[in-house]
């Protein structure tokens, strides 16, 4: 383990819990505790797997993107601003860092009914409001960029 330099941010009130539960790692099943989530876990081919199944990545990559966009909207909304269906679409990369393994992201963010400036101020936004850009801010690249940019 390595120090942080910073406190970690503490929840003023919970308002939701997710219970998930994977066995066997990147070869097994992963299961939230209501069933609505159940999928065969397996490595891509890029990393020697059979790619039968999903992976950690993945699922970050969809977590983020809906996570994103949901906070993108609700900046939206406080600002009264008229976006349309606002589309993201999350990379994320697995690779090394130091003797272990790290992620980096790049969010590619679609608000095509809003000016480009406006669109720009919004995911500026929505990135300090997203729970998942607050958890990872300062420990993994995180990228934003408009989509057609």
């Amino acid at each position: 383990m390595h120090a942080t330099t910073h406190s970690p941010a503490l929840l003023k009130k919970r308002l939701y819990t997710a219970h998930a539960t994977a066995t066997a790692g990147r070869d097994g099943r992963a299961r939230t505790d209501d069933g609505r989530v159940d999928l065969t876990l397996a490595p891509p081919r890029e990393l020697g797997g059979s790619g039968s199944g999903t992976n950690p990545e993945q699922l970050f990559a969809a977590g983020y993107a809906a996570c994103f966009g949901s906070a993108a909207a609700h900046v939206a909304r406080l600002q009264k601003l008229k976006t349309g269906p606002i589309g993201v679409t999350a990379h994320v990369t697995l690779g090394t860092v130091g003797q272990g393994f790290g992620l980096a992201v790049e969010l590619e963010v679609d608000i095509p009914e809003l000016p480009r400036d406006q669109a720009e101020a919004l995911v500026r936004q929505a990135h300090e409001v997203c729970p998942y850009s607050n958890a990872t801010r300062g420990n993994i690249e995180v990228s934003l960029r408009l989509a057609g940019a």
